[in-house]
C-alpha cells in the first residue's frame, strides 16, 4: 500500500471579532506580525539644534541705519557696503531623453525593487465615558477607493496617534496620517442639560472585554484586503498597549507643562535687523532681455 503524504496547509488567523451591521465581515489573513517602525514620540524634547552662524557686519561697513517699531519689536534697516556673492552655478548638463519603452522598463524595475507602501488616512473621534472604557469612531479612506469606510473600535485611538509608520500583516509599509479629537460624553450631557436640551450619546456596538476589536458601521468594503492595515493597527494596539500608553502619557505631560510655561512666560517678539546694499549695476529683471 502506497504511503500518501499530506501537505498540511497553514491555517490563517481570522479576526472573528470584526463585525458589521450588514453581516459578518470577510476573513482577513494575517501571515505576519504587524509592527511599529521607528520610535514613538513620548514628549521627550529633541536635542537642541546646533547654533546657526551669526551674520555680523563690522561697524565700519554700516553706511546708514533706520529703525521702526512694529508689533512690540524694533526692526532695524542697515544699509551696508556691498558684499561679494559667489558666482551662480553653471547650468546642468542636459540629460538625454528616455524613450517610452525604456521608461516603462525602468518603472517596472522600480516597482519590483521597492517594497509596497500605503498611506493610511484616518479621522477619529475618541469618546470618553464616566464608568466604561473609551470607544473610537473612525472614518478610513483607503487608497484608490471611491468610498470611505466607517467603523467603531474598542481601541483608544489617542494612543495610536503616536504611530507614524508601521508594517502591516501583509508586509506592506504603511504611513499613518490621522486627525483625531476627544469627546467627553458626561461633559456633553451636562452641557446639554444646562441648555435644556436632550443629549443623545453615540450609538455604538457592544464590545466584549479583552483584546481591542473593530466593527464596521454600514456597508462592507468590496475588497476585504483594504482592512488589513486596520486589523494590523489593532494587532499593534493589543501587543504594544503598554508602550503606546506610556508614550501618550509622556506627550500629554509635555503638552501640559509647555502650556503652563507659555502662560507664565508669554513669548515676546524679537527685535530683528535687516541688512541690505545696492550694487553699481542693477541685476536684470527676470525674463527681460539683456
Amino acid at each position: 500500500m502506497k504511503k500518501t503524504s499530506f501537505l498540511l496547509a497553514a491555517i490563517m488567523l481570522v479576526p472573528a471579532a470584526v463585525r458589521s451591521q450588514d453581516g459578518e465581515s470577510p476573513a482577513l489573513s494575517r501571515p505576519a506580525a504587524a509592527r511599529i517602525l521607528g520610535e514613538i514620540p513620548d514628549g521627550t524634547p529633541p536635542p537642541p539644534a546646533p547654533p546657526k552662524p551669526k551674520f555680523i557686519v563690522p561697524a565700519k561697513d554700516v553706511l546708514a541705519t533706520t529703525s521702526q517699531q512694529q508689533g512690540g519689536r524694533t526692526i532695524t534697516f542697515q544699509k551696508i557696503k556691498p558684499i561679494a556673492l559667489p558666482s551662480p552655478p553653471e547650468p546642468a548638463t542636459p540629460v538625454a531623453p528616455i524613450d517610452a519603452a525604456s521608461l516603462q522598463d525602468r518603472l517596472a524595475e522600480a516597482r519590483e525593487s521597492h517594497q509596497k507602501s500605503n498611506m493610511i488616512m484616518l479621522g477619529a473621534t475618541v469618546y470618553h465615558f464616566k464608568d466604561s472604557p473609551p470607544r473610537t469612531l473612525v472614518t478610513y479612506w483607503p487608497e484608490g477607493a471611491e468610498e470611505s469606510i466607517t467603523f467603531w473600535s474598542s481601541a483608544d485611538f489617542s494612543l495610536i496617534s503616536g504611530i507614524s509608520s508601521f508594517v502591516a500583516t501583509d508586509g506592506a509599509t504603511c504611513s499613518l496620517f490621522m486627525m483625531w479629537s476627544n469627546q467627553n460624553v458626561a461633559r456633553m450631557a451636562d452641557l446639554f442639560t444646562v441648555q435644556s436640551r436632550e443629549y443623545h450619546g453615540p450609538n455604538m456596538p457592544d464590545f466584549s472585554n479583552g483584546s481591542a476589536t473593530f466593527a464596521i458601521f454600514g456597508k462592507q468594503p468590496n475588497n476585504p484586503s483594504v482592512l488589513v492595515p486596520i486589523q494590523s493597527l489593532h494587532d499593534i494596539y493589543n501587543s504594544e498597549y503598554g508602550r503606546l500608553k506610556t508614550a501618550y502619557e509622556g506627550r500629554e505631560r509635555a503638552r501640559i507643562e509647555r502650556e503652563a510655561y507659555l502662560k507664565a512666560n508669554p513669548p515676546r517678539p524679537k527685535n530683528i535687523t535687516l541688512n541690505y546694499w545696492r550694487t553699481e549695476k542693477p541685476a536684470p529683471v527676470k525674463g527681460a532681455s539683456r
